[in-house]
């Protein structure tokens, strides 16, 4: 075992080393982010304390459907002071040096396109791939100077449509083309795109500079950041993907690929394709289908919705996008909210209260439909059948992101006539974060892993058999049994298709995948059992698995990670919050084991009982 171990933690040391040149110790030797606009803004991307006064909600409802106030609660918001994101920083730099780069572009783009990342405002190469250089702390509100804002407002309404891009580069990743003219529409300024026009009747158009653009109503302008690939550099991509024979496809490993399941769906058909889109005055739902923001970012129906203090109460009723952006991460919302949100300048809890209370909707009521049926039962001493049906109710697989350690699965448990436990499939123990995957357990997710060419295979275990996630190092994927959307068309894409698992067409020659995984489960009925037997299935869907964090934080200590301050030492003062003196990834350890180990959510809940 000893022997294998050494092997493969030497292959993962070659794979790293064929990425970059020997001077890897900085970010001088490989440009990680070469595309798309570069640090060195004319405009600097003004924080979101500047939108706070006009946008943010006050009084009555207003925090329910204002702009500031549903952002200023959702993982956007807080992508610069998620634990989770720091500890995989620290893993992924370790396995590539300076590959941080790549990923606080999106995680921190303030602090990225201000030029203290690994690239300064002149072009300059900096050690920041780490975010030593960042300014602010976690806790500090969203005025300048705190580069653990998040994703703020403007870096998405002065994002542009990617003009033409080099070949084999994606407009993903966060290869983002920002506005950054000093002259909009005769404004000594960037525009700020939006999805209205003005002059519009009745209601002030806003104090800065503004233009309508389509592309910020459509899916493709969520692509941008949720479509992720290895990172494209200037010799190419870093690791491209190698399918189950052991071809190397040349296509940039998909490291995810949200977007492009949307737009591989029936939600992703465009009614209307001529080129217009500019020029539709309002209807333009219609015109790109079912898009991200449809889900995402619902119209407010709210009574007094408005979207800036200039205009009445009630005047954008069902005109309004709410901003609070939900997805599936309702744990790590509840995380950022316990140890940042009530102290020093970020008050936040009711904000994050409210989208970790959508996003649990979200979840329960409009992601998944679960469907059970018993066969008849010949009575105890004989086995009895149940069937089980999970559909797929999103524009994109199920589960879908960031998937390491992502999952979700079905639990099924028989009770006898007593209440008695008799059966489990699926079974979790909240107590240790530990599910037992049995021989009927059904879990969906995706598993990347690194392509062993001595035995032609996609690892995801090292030699201790402990599961691996290194993120920016895979290079195949050995699973992917994600359930596809509605009308999925991606069933022969090499970057979207499913893995050791088989979807079968909606109708012969179709080319559309059902959006349903059909399970069969055989429960043993020992003779003698008091009937009747009740039959409980439930859909879980979990946001750290334990092997993940338990990866995250093994790696910390096997390499020397130094904690967060000893490391930052001396690019900048002490931080007052965070890891300070831990790791990252034993800090994200420590709050994984004091908040319910990354509690499952139950998305669906069916009981049936035989007669």
């Amino acid at each position: 075992m000893k022997h294998v171990l050494v092997s493969l933690l030497l292959a993962i040391s070659v794979w790293a080393a064929t990425w970059l040149p020997s001077s890897a110790a900085t970010t001088t030797g490989t440009d990680f982010t070469p595309h798309g606009t570069q640090p060195g803004l004319q405009s600097v991307l003004q924080s979101s304390g500047d939108c706070y006064g006009c946008h943010a909600g006050f009084f009555g409802t207003q925090k329910r459907f204002m702009p500031h106030s549903t952002w200023s609660g959702s993982m956007m918001a807080h992508a610069g002071r998620d634990p989770l994101f720091w500890a995989a920083l620290d893993v992924a730099n370790q396995d590539v040096p300076g590959v941080g780069d790549y990923c606080l572009r999106c995680h921190s783009p303030e602090g990225w396109f201000g030029g203290r990342v690994a690239k300064s405002s002149t072009g300059a190469a900096l050690n920041g791939a780490n975010g030593c250089l960042l300014t602010g702390d976690h806790d500090d509100n969203d005025y300048a100077g705190n580069d653990y804002a998040g994703v703020g407002c403007h870096l998405c309404h002065r994002q542009q449509e990617a003009a033409a891009l080099p070949v084999g580069v994606r407009p993903d990743s966060g290869n983002l083309f920002i506005d950054d003219s000093s002259d909009c529409n005769g404004d000594a300024e960037p525009c700020r795109i939006g999805p209205y026009r003005y002059p519009e009747a009745g209601i002030s158009p806003p104090p800065h500079a503004n233009a309508y653009a389509a592309f910020v109503k459509r899916g493709q302008f969520c692509g941008s950041c949720h479509d992720v690939s290895s990172p494209v550099t200037s010799s190419g991509p870093a690791r491209t993907l190698i399918d189950a024979f052991g071809n190397d496809t040349g296509i940039a490993f998909p490291i995810e690929r949200t977007a492009s399941e949307w737009t591989y769906s029936d939600f992703g058909d465009t009614l209307f394709v001529d080129g217009f889109a500019d020029a539709e005055p309002a209807g333009d739902v219609a015109r790109f289908g079912e898009t991200c923001q449809s889900c995402h970012m619902p119209q407010s129906v709210e009574p007094e919705t408005m979207a800036c203090h200039q205009n009445d109460e009630g005047s954008r009723v069902g005109n309004l996008g709410r901003h609070d952006l939900v997805g599936a991460n309702a744990w790590v919302l509840g995380l950022i909210r316990n140890l940042y949100a009530g102290i020093s300048g970020l008050a936040r809890e009711s904000e994050i209260d409210q989208t970790i209370q959508r996003t649990l909707a979200l979840l329960t009521d409009k992601s998944a439909q679960l469907d059970v049926a018993l066969d008849a039962f010949a009575g105890p001493g004989s086995d009895l059948t149940a069937h089980v049906r999970v559909t797929n109710q999103t524009g994109h697989k199920l589960p879908t992101g960031y998937s390491e350690g992502r999952r979700m699965w079905l639990n099924v448990q028989a009770r006898d006539g007593n209440g008695a436990l008799i059966f489990e499939s699926g079974a979790y123990d909240a107590s240790t974060g530990v599910l037992v995957e049995d021989a009927q357990a059904r879990v969906y997710e995706v598993q990347q892993g690194i392509w062993n060419a001595g035995t032609n295979h996609c690892d995801i275990r090292d030699g201790s058999a402990r599961k691996m996630f290194h993120f920016v190092l895979n290079n195949c994927i050995a699973k992917d049994n994600r359930i596809p959307p509605r009308g999925f068309r991606g069933g022969n894409n090499p970057e979207l298709q499913p893995v050791a698992h088989v979807y079968p067409e909606t109708s012969l020659g179709s080319g559309r995948l059902v959006n349903f995984d059909d399970v069969t489960l055989i429960i043993p009925i020992a003779p003698g059992t008091v009937t009747p037997i009740s039959v409980d299935v439930r859909l879980h869907h979990q946001v750290a698995s334990r092997d993940y964090i338990e990866f995250l934080n093994n790696e910390a200590i096997e390499h020397a990670i130094p904690s967060e301050n000893l490391m930052c030492q001396p690019a900048r003062p002490p931080l007052a919050t965070g890891p300070r003196t831990q790791t990252r990834a034993q800090f994200m350890f420590d709050l994984w084991v004091n908040n319910g180990r990354s509690p499952p959510v139950v998305m669906e809940y069916r009981t049936l009982t035989t007669p």
